[in-house]
C-alpha cells in the first residue's frame, strides 16, 4: 500500500512505514497539491502543522488510516475521519518524558528568572539583586490533568519535594493517592497551588478553561505552566494577570496560533516562552514516529491499532481475547441482514459468558458492519460503523453476562423489522468459529461464503430433493446442518456451499413442496 509522510519523521519510523509498503516523502507542499495528490494514498503521517480537514478527508477516498506522530489530534477532523471509515491513531507515549522534562526546565527558568538574567549577563549588567528568585521546594503543585504526562511530572516533583494536587474528572482519589496527590476540584486546586501545570487535550470542554475568572483565583505568587495544547489558556487574559500583577510569573510552550505572530504574551511581563519544544528531543521524535508509524501498519494489515483515538481503547490483553470474535461477529451482522429480510431499525448485541468480563464494544462495531454493509454502499468498518448505524436510526443495544450455558463465551444478535425480529447465535471452540443458533432453532455449524437456508416441513425425502438439484447445477455442499422444532413439525436447514446457488435453482427450490421459505445467503470470511 501506499503511505504519504506529509511531515518530517524520524528515520526508525519511515523505515518501520517501509519495510512492507511503498513510503512518499512529501514535505511542504500546499493545502491544493495535498488535495491533488491523496486520492493516491491509503495512509497518510502528520506531525503538528498539516491541517488534515473535513475537504481533505473529503479527498482522500482510498485513505484507511491517519497516523499522527504526536499526541495531540486537533490537526485532525475526527469527526470527519470517523464518518469516513477512517481511523486515527497517535503516539501518546512516546513524548512523555519529554514533555514533563521540558515542563520542569520552564519551571526552574521560571522560578530562579534564567532567561531574564541570562540576557542581562550578556548585556553587560550584573544586577543580582533583580534576579532573586523562589526555591521549590514545599511549593504546592497542582496538575490539571493526570494522564501520562502528568502523572510523570508528579513522578519528579516528588523528588523536588513539591505536595501534588490533581484536577482531573477522569481520576479517583485512590488513584491520586497512588501517586502522594490530593485530588481536588479545579478551583480549590487553583486557590491552594503555588505552581498550576496544565497537561489536558484541547477539546471542547477545555478550550479557553483558564481565562481571567480562573486565573483571578490563583496566589499572586503562583506561576501557571502550559506545555498541553494551545488555546487552552485565554492569553490575553494571562497577559493581563501578569501585567497587573494577579500572578508572579507564566511559562508556556504552545500556543493558540503557531507562531504566535502578534500574541499580547510576546510583550507580557513575567513570562518564558518557547516555541512549542515539548517533545523536542531526539529521543522523543524516534519514539513518536515509531509508535505512530508500527500502528498505521498494524491498521493498514488488519491488526487493531493500540492508540487509535477514533475507536475503542483497549489493552493487549483484551485486543487478542476479542481477536477470533471479531470475524465471527462480523459474519453473524451480514447473516442476520440477509435472513431478516426487511429495515433493521433495532439491534441487541450479546455477549455471555468468560469475553463477558471484557470491553466488547468492538464485537458490536463488528456486527453492525456486516450487517450495514448489505444495506450501504458507504466504506464501513468498526471506526464508523456505529456512526453510521446512528444516522439511519437503528438503536443499538449492548448486553454483557456471566452465564453462557454450555458455552465458554456466546455472542447474541438480535434484529428487529418492525414487528418480526431475529436472532443468530455464534461462539468459538477449537479456534473455530461456530453459528449454534437461528431463532428458536439450535445448530451447530461453520460459517460459509455461500450459504443455502431453508425452512421447510419435516418431511421425509426433503434433504435429498434439495441436494439432487444442487447436484444437478453442479453446486457443490461442504456442510450441513439440520435443526427441527419437532419430528414432522417444521425443519431448518443450512447448506455451506463451495459455489453460488443459480437463480433458476433457488427458484425451483423454493417451488418445491413443504418448503415454507428459503434464502440464498453470502457471507464475509469468518476464519478466526
Amino acid at each position: 500500500m501506499r503511505i504519504l509522510v506529509a511531515e518530517q519523521l524520524a528515520a526508525e519510523g519511515l523505515e518501520v512505514l517501509g519495510e512492507r509498503h511503498t513510503v512518499d516523502e512529501r514535505i511542504g507542499l500546499s493545502r491544493d497539491e495535498y488535495l491533488a495528490i491523496l486520492p493516491e494514498y491509503d495512509a497518510l503521517m502528520v506531525r503538528s502543522q498539516v491541517q488534515v480537514d473535513a475537504d481533505m478527508i473529503a479527498a482522500a477516498t482510498r485513505l484507511v488510516v491517519i497516523g499522527r506522530a504526536g499526541v495531540g489530534v486537533d490537526n485532525v477532523d475526527l469527526d470527519a475521519a470517523t464518518r469516513a471509515g477512517i481511523t486515527v491513531v497517535n503516539a501518546p507515549t512516546g513524548n512523555t518524558i519529554a514533555a514533563a522534562e521540558h515542563t520542569l526546565a520552564l519551571l526552574y527558568a521560571l522560578a530562579r528568572h534564567v532567561p531574564a538574567a541570562e540576557a542581562s549577563l550578556r548585556r553587560g549588567e550584573w544586577k543580582r539583586s533583580q534576579f532573586t528568585g523562589v526555591e521549590l521546594r514545599g511549593k504546592t503543585l497542582g496538575l490539571v490533568g493526570f494522564g501520562k504526562i502528568g502523572q510523570a511530572v508528579a513522578a519528579r516533583a516528588r523528588a523536588m519535594e513539591m505536595p501534588l494536587l490533581v484536577a482531573d474528572p477522569f481520576v479517583t482519589a485512590e488513584q491520586a493517592a497512588l501517586h502522594d496527590a490530593e485530588l481536588v476540584a479545579l478551583d480549590e486546586l487553583l486557590a491552594r497551588a503555588d505552581v498550576v501545570s496544565l497537561h489536558v487535550p484541547k477539546t471542547r470542554g477545555t478550550a479557553g478553561m483558564i481565562g481571567a475568572g480562573e486565573l483571578a483565583r490563583m496566589k499572586p505568587t503562583a506561576f501557571l505552566l502550559n506545555v498541553a495544547r494551545g488555546g487552552v489558556v485565554d492569553e490575553s487574559a494571562l497577559a493581563d494577570a501578569l501585567a497587573g500583577g494577579t500572578i508572579a510569573g507564566a511559562a508556556v510552550d504552545v500556543f493558540s496560533t503557531e507562531p504566535p505572530v502578534g500574541s499580547p504574551l510576546l510583550s507580557a511581563p513575567h513570562a518564558v516562552l518557547t516555541p512549542h519544544l515539548g517533545a523536542s528531543t531526539v529521543e522523543a521524535q524516534v519514539r513518536v514516529a515509531v509508535e505512530a508509524a508500527q500502528q498505521v501498519v498494524d491498521v493498514l494489515e488488519g491488526r487493531p491499532a493500540r492508540y487509535a483515538v477514533n475507536a475503542p481503547l483497549l489493552a493487549p490483553e483484551t485486543a487478542r481475547a476479542l481477536a477470533p470474535y471479531l470475524p465471527l461477529a462480523h459474519a453473524m451482522g451480514s447473516f442476520l441482514a440477509q435472513y431478516a429480510r426487511g429495515g433493521i431499525d433495532t439491534l441487541s448485541v450479546e455477549v455471555a459468558g468468560e469475553l463477558a468480563a471484557n470491553d466488547t464494544s468492538q464485537i458490536a462495531a463488528a456486527a453492525l458492519q456486516g450487517m450495514l454493509e448489505e444495506a450501504t454502499a458507504e466504506r464501513v468498518n468498526l471506526v464508523n460503523a456505529a456512526t453510521i448505524a446512528r444516522a439511519r436510526g437503528i438503536a443499538v443495544t449492548e448486553m454483557r453476562t456471566a452465564d453462557a450455558g454450555a458455552y465458554a463465551t456466546l455472542v447474541t444478535l438480535r434484529a428487529g423489522t418492525g414487528e418480526r425480529s431475529a436472532r443468530i447465535g455464534g461462539t468459538i471452540e477449537a479456534g473455530q468459529p461456530r453459528i449454534v443458533r437461528i431463532d428458536e432453532y439450535r445448530l451447530d455449524m461453520e460459517p460459509a461464503a455461500a450459504i443455502l437456508v431453508t425452512r421447510h416441513h419435516d418431511r421425509p425425502g426433503m434433504v435429498g430433493r434439495i441436494g439432487a438439484l444442487l447436484g444437478e447445477a453442479d453446486v457443490n455442499i461442504s456442510a450441513m446442518t439440520l435443526a427441527r422444532s419437532a419430528p414432522r413439525a417444521d425443519a431448518l436447514m443450512l447448506l455451506a456451499l463451495d459455489e453460488a446457488v443459480p437463480d433458476a435453482v433457488a427458484a425451483a427450490i423454493r417451488g418445491m413442496d413443504s418448503i415454507l421459505d428459503v434464502w440464498v445467503l453470502h457471507l464475509p470470511s469468518a476464519g478466526a
